[in-house]
């Protein structure tokens, strides 16, 4: 965001001490990166980082509200005469709840308009053209310089009463960049009786546009949801001044200043004559206050904060303050929408106070460690036990799209307030869309087999909100084989894949019914079930400390000649068996390392490389040592058929 450092003084008129250079380290200090500094001839231009949550802080007031919280000076007086409502002189219906106040006025334009040179400044500031129209201008200059956007209607073009609703399938829109588009019913429009005339909180249409002509406008200052807004604006691909802000969330008690300030200034720059004001619908219910208990406070900030001294931060934030109990009971300002848990509270405290106050050490830590929560253990058993059978464990995003199949995934209720974009907008009620996409990813990339799980939070709706479970979901596709080279790959019937997961669910003690990957083929089957169908970790203890070995580890290798057909895990165990009754605890590991398969071995016969690995915890070993676990591994390999390749 582009700040012009003149209109940040006039907001604030105690900037006009502090040297360009030290407004340029306080606003990182508060949350807000200066990216560069733009001189101009007369006052610089600040490019400033502001997060998508801070819609309040995009616009000079906004930016000036937070210096004015660290800095404990005075905002300058927002300089408005309200007008006197009256009886609505043009008919306005509020037919949609995403826009719950609507204030406007009607006004005759004087014979001269002419923009103030400051006004054409700011906007050629922040990168606008000055279009010499007051109501135009005026609009443009006041969202910049107070975060709320406007827009005048040329009175004349309108055709009966102005309605705010749902657009209709097949209605279409010339906006004011001159391009025709398709409305749906999830557009959210300003229309008169014969159709749309904008886009709410988005773009104005061309046909309703202010012009050099115009004799009488028509105000526009509401509120809009900004999740229609955000919706719409990257359905159409559009990205405008109003749908930025609107999108991160506008004040709503802005609304009727809004509306003042704009006819104050057609009044001063065109000879404009008031005909009447006056608003539809009512301003949003107040929010629930927030409490925050110093408990939480002091464990956030690592260290004791006074509660007088976190009432004073919030206070300078505009918010309501009082003492409830041993806590502070707050009312954020109709402004800062993003204030909601007390988590909030506590980081604009630390923000407000100086993060660099915070101490470089952590606080001290007493009493012994507390036992592993047994959920978490659970899921670590159930992840090893998957991990055994082949499973590769899979982690993937939590949000996904309403628009994609469901599978049985009803969106209602768990549709994010402020999502990344549409695509994880909604919070996910099952894991199984997930891993079949991460499936059929593989396969198209030549995967064989694919067998994957995840263990992660789904979600489901009731009354009260989102309401998340650990969820486990398992998922084999492929071929029956796969990438084991130790292992024919051949197809399974339908059955068998589907045998096969059951028989995985039995293993850890849980019975759900599979559903095929695809719905046209036994491409594979997937299944998921709570967590909490799955048999509980039964120890919660502190995993027992193994001590390591200071001595050298040794690592033999033994090539043997089998069968075709023999069985790899009947062999290994054989061999593992053996090692452990000689060796003790100093074998460690015993596995296949390569599978050589030649015409120049014997006919029927193929070799595998068996590596084991052998250390003790306290002796260094010696060669007699290891020769002679190796020749015992190599009699139980020839009591199944196997004998050393030469």
């Amino acid at each position: 965001m582009r700040y012009h450092l003149r209109a940040l003084r006039l907001e604030l008129p105690a900037l006009a001490e502090i040297p360009l250079v030290e407004v340029c380290e306080l606003l990182p200090s508060l949350g807000f990166p200066v990216d560069g500094v733009e001189a101009r001839e007369t006052d610089p231009i600040l490019d400033v980082d502001v997060t998508a949550n801070r819609g309040d802080a995009q616009s000079h007031r906004g930016l000036a509200r937070d210096l004015s919280a660290r800095l404990g000076a005075a905002l300058a007086p927002l300089s408005h005469t309200a007008l006197a409502e009256g009886e609505a002189l043009f008919p306005i219906r509020l037919e949609a709840d995403a826009c719950p106040i609507y204030a406007t006025a009607i006004l005759e334009l004087g014979s001269v308009q002419a923009t103030p040179e400051e006004a054409v400044g700011l906007l050629g500031a922040m990168g606008a053209n000055a279009k010499q129209l007051a109501a135009v201008d005026a609009s443009n200059e006041l969202l910049h310089r107070y975060g709320h956007p406007t827009h005048a209607f040329d009175a004349d073009t309108l055709k009966g009463a102005l309605i705010v609703r749902w657009g209709r399938e097949g209605e279409r829109l010339v906006g004011l960049d001159g391009v025709e588009r398709k409305l749906t019913a999830e557009d959210l429009v300003i229309a008169d009786e014969a159709g749309p005339v904008a886009l709410a909180g988005v773009m104005g249409g061309d046909a309703t546009k202010v012009t050099a002509s115009t004799r009488r406008v028509l105000l526009e200052s509401a509120y809009f949801d900004p999740r229609v807004v955000r919706r719409m604006a990257h359905r159409h691909g559009l990205h405008t001044d109003a749908s930025h802000r609107f999108g991160r969330g506008a004040d709503p008690a802005m609304a009727p200043v809004a509306r003042d300030l704009l006819a104050a200034r057609l009044m001063a720059w065109a000879g404009a004559r008031l005909v009447g004001a006056w608003t539809a619908g009512a301003l949003p219910g107040v929010r629930p206050a927030v409490e925050l208990a110093p408990g939480l406070l002091n464990r956030i900030a690592g260290e004791a904060i006074p509660l007088e001294e976190a009432e004073l931060w919030l206070t300078r934030l505009g918010c309501q303050v009082a003492r409830s109990g041993e806590g502070l009971q707050v009312q954020p300002p109709t402004w800062r929408h993003d204030l909601a848990i007390p988590e909030d509270l506590a980081e604009e405290v630390l923000r407000l106070r100086g993060f660099d106050r915070l101490g470089s050490a952590l606080p001290p830590l007493e009493g012994p460690p507390q036992p592993l929560e047994s959920g978490y253990l659970q899921r670590r058993r159930v992840a090893a036990r998957l991990a055994q059978l082949g499973f590769f464990q899979t982690v993937t995003y939590g949000f996904v799209d309403p628009e994609e199949p469901p599978l049985g995934d009803e969106a209602a209720g768990r549709i994010l307030a402020n999502p990344l974009g549409q695509e994880y907008s909604l919070m996910r009620g099952t894991l199984l869309r997930s891993l079949r996409a991460t499936a059929l990813a593989n396969l198209a990339q030549g995967a064989r087999e694919v067998r994957l799980f995840e263990i992660a939070p789904t979600h489901r709706a009731t009354p009260a909100g989102p309401e998340e479970s650990w969820t486990v979901g398992l998922l084999w596709a492929g071929q029956a084989g796969g990438e084991d080279p130790l292992s024919p790959v051949r197809s399974l019937a339908p059955e068998e894949g589907r045998a096969f997961l059951l028989g995985v669910l039995e293993d850890l003690g849980a019975v759900a019914q599979p559903v095929p990957v695809a719905e046209d083929g036994p491409l594979g089957w997937m299944v998921e079930l709570p967590l909490a169908a799955l048999p509980a970790h039964s120890e919660r203890i502190i995993p027992p400390f193994r001590p390591f070995s200071r001595f050298p580890r040794v690592e033999r290798d033994l090539s043997l000649l089998v069968d075709l057909a023999q069985g790899y895990r009947e062999l290994a165990d054989a061999m593992a068996a053996s090692l452990r009754a000689c060796a003790g605890s100093a074998f460690q590991d015993l596995r296949c390392v390569d599978v050589f398969r030649h015409k120049s071995l014997p006919t029927g016969r193929q070799a595998w490389l068996m590596r084991m690995r052998f250390q003790a915890l306290d002796r260094t070993l010696t060669g007699e040592d290891v020769d002679a676990w190796v020749a015992a591994a190599l009699e139980a390999a020839r009591a199944h058929g196997a004998e050393r390749r030469a």
